[in-house]
């Protein structure tokens, strides 16, 4: 004997649907953005006992450099609030850069931003890609703590440069989103 549903029951059980599906839908575009803007310090003079960039490998008899294709560094830069290294220190800049482009014009990074401030205490934001000088773009990948599920993309620009001492001090803005 078959089941037959009034036509009154079919259209409830199909707004019920309807409804649940939106509210899926609206819980997953339910994102909340962050913007952030700090500064790097990055000292990469070889042999300086201060250097936060040193190389760890490289294409045996060639010099190690960040023109040389396949030199592989290992960075941990500060990272201030403001340009000026005596700023408030918010975060660490840790992973490594390996000169990725035959031609020694591009590298490319995968670090974790390690926040010590007070806002974020322990969380991290994973960043990856190639730089593309002077303006660079790379993609946020994930994070952890306040920003666990995290997505979305950083630039950076150098902001200062000594190249005499290999000092620089670079702008990092990120945007993440995180559910």
């Amino acid at each position: 004997m078959a089941t037959s549903f009034s036509p009154k029951i079919l259209t409830n059980i199909f707004l019920v649907l309807v409804v649940t599906a939106a509210m899926y839908a609206a819980k997953a575009t339910d994102h909340k953005e962050t913007k952030l803007s700090f500064y790097l310090h990055d000292i990469a003079a070889f042999g300086d006992p201060k250097a936060t960039t040193i190389p760890v490998a490289g294409i045996a008899g060639k010099a190690w450099t960040f023109t040389q294709f396949g030199t592989v560094y290992v960075v941990d830069d500060n990272i201030t609030k403001t340009p000026d290294p005596k700023s408030p220190k918010v975060a660490q800049f840790q992973g490594l850069y390996v000169t990725a482009a035959l031609d020694g014009l591009r590298a490319f990074a995968t670090a974790s931003i390690l926040f010590t401030n007070e806002e974020y205490n322990r969380s991290t934001i994973q960043i990856q890609g190639t730089n593309q000088d002077p303006d660079t773009e790379v993609a946020v990948v994930g994070g952890t703590g306040k920003f666990r599920f995290a997505r979305g993309y950083a630039t950076s620009k150098i902001y200062f440069l000594d190249t005499a001492t290999q000092h620089s001090v670079v702008q990092l803005n990120v945007t993440v989103q995180t559910s």
